[in-house]
């Protein structure tokens, strides 16, 4: 069963995509005769729901330049898999005797980041566990570099935007976002301007570099299950 397919442009097209004829999906070149899709616009799950639906014909199309990677076909099945035993946890939670008297496991304090804004850590706290959110303009950005600024201590996001750092961190630290295409941006940690324990989004701005070309799509496939 496919697991995975990773996308990419071999030979970029040189023709501008302003001057087709617009169309549902895209544009319609007049060079090649060809209907060219605008992905530009969709996001990680749009763009899966394509592929795996045009699975054996050719594709021309238009790209952001960190929309060419790997997607992960199985993702949004596990996502919801996930959630339906997390539901059938919660039900049998109901039936389980309350037990506040038994040993109680200190959590962890959970901040969240937003782009240009910085962080309030509670000041009985010295270091915290940092978690949080990365998106671009389509949506959840998987893949994103999490750095530790002067280390190489990080992280990167998971399929769905998301991350948690693996080592607790102090007022002062700043954290690098980065990812092929996208703009780098950095987060302090700081006690001020943060209110609450929502979690609020990161987002990563495209250098606004558009690829367009007939799709190269590359297929991994799982092993057969003994």
């Amino acid at each position: 069963m496919k697991n995975q397919f990773t996308l990419g442009i071999n030979k970029p097209c040189s023709e501008d995509f302003n001057q087709f004829t617009p169309t549902n999906s895209g544009g319609f070149c007049g060079s090649c005769e060809k209907n060219v899709i605008d992905f530009t616009k969709m996001n990680s799950k749009e763009i899966i729901s394509y592929f795996k639906n045009n699975d054996s014909k050719k594709t021309c199309g238009r790209f952001k330049k960190h929309q060419l990677k790997t997607y992960s076909e199985t993702t949004y099945l596990h996502k919801k898999q996930s959630l339906i035993g997390e539901l059938a946890l919660t039900i049998i939670s109901l039936f389980i005797p309350n037990t506040a008297n038994a040993q109680k496991c200190k959590q962890p304090t959970e901040i969240v980041i937003q782009k240009n804004k910085k962080l309030k850590l509670k000041s009985h706290n010295k270091e915290v566990t940092i978690k949080g959110f990365v998106k671009d303009e389509s949506g959840p950005l998987p893949g994103v570099s999490v750095l530790l600024k002067g280390t190489t201590i990080g992280t990167e996001t998971d399929f769905d935007g998301n991350f948690e750092f693996p080592k607790q961190l102090k007022k002062g630290d700043i954290l690098i976002f980065s990812f092929v295409g996208m703009k780098t941006e950095e987060v302090i940690i700081t006690d001020k301007n943060f209110t609450s324990k929502k979690k609020i989004d990161v987002t990563i701005k495209s250098e606004a570099c558009i690829l367009m070309g007939e799709v190269a799509i590359k297929k991994t496939y799982s092993s057969k299950r003994k």
